[in-house]
């Protein structure tokens, strides 16, 4: 049995888990589930994004946006084109081979999902939604002030 854990332990653990599990799926199709979420994510903006709106959709710093766009355009999955607004950003684009995976990926995301909420009721799910965007807003917080 394990030791007593804090609510923080158990949510890494899970995080831990729940990422091991997405590793395998997207290792058949050879991408990372980062990648994978960044073609699910153009696909909801209508095929683009640009790499700033796709950092903050991440949470992660602008450098590591680069070296997995990057990645991503050398399999041709997404392409880097030219704001039309502003010649300073890039405008992100899910090109039609990272179009064509996007089916894959969602089944696979769904079936992730119904593994990870297996067992609860929808009234528990609904909760355990509320409870952990209430975690994420406070940690979002606290992310400000550091």
């Amino acid at each position: 049995m394990d030791e007593a854990r804090s609510l923080g332990q158990h949510i890494v653990c899970a995080a831990h888990l729940f990422r091991e599990r997405m590793d395998a799926r997207m290792s058949k199709y050879d991408v990372t589930p980062l990648q994978a979420h960044v073609i699910l994510y153009l696909a909801h903006r209508d095929g683009q994004s640009t790499q700033q709106e796709l950092g903050k959709h991440l949470r992660v710093k602008p450098s590591t946006v680069n070296g997995i766009v990057d990645r991503m355009a050398e399999r041709g999955l997404v392409a880097r084109s030219p704001d039309e607004s502003d010649a300073r950003r890039r405008r992100i684009v899910l090109t039609q081979a990272g179009q064509m995976h996007l089916e894959l990926f969602n089944r696979e995301l769904r079936d992730a999902e119904r593994l990870f909420e297996s067992g609860y009721t929808p009234e528990e799910l609904a909760q355990f939604h509320s409870l952990l965007g209430r975690v994420i807003q406070n940690l979002e917080e606290d992310r400000k002030k550091c």
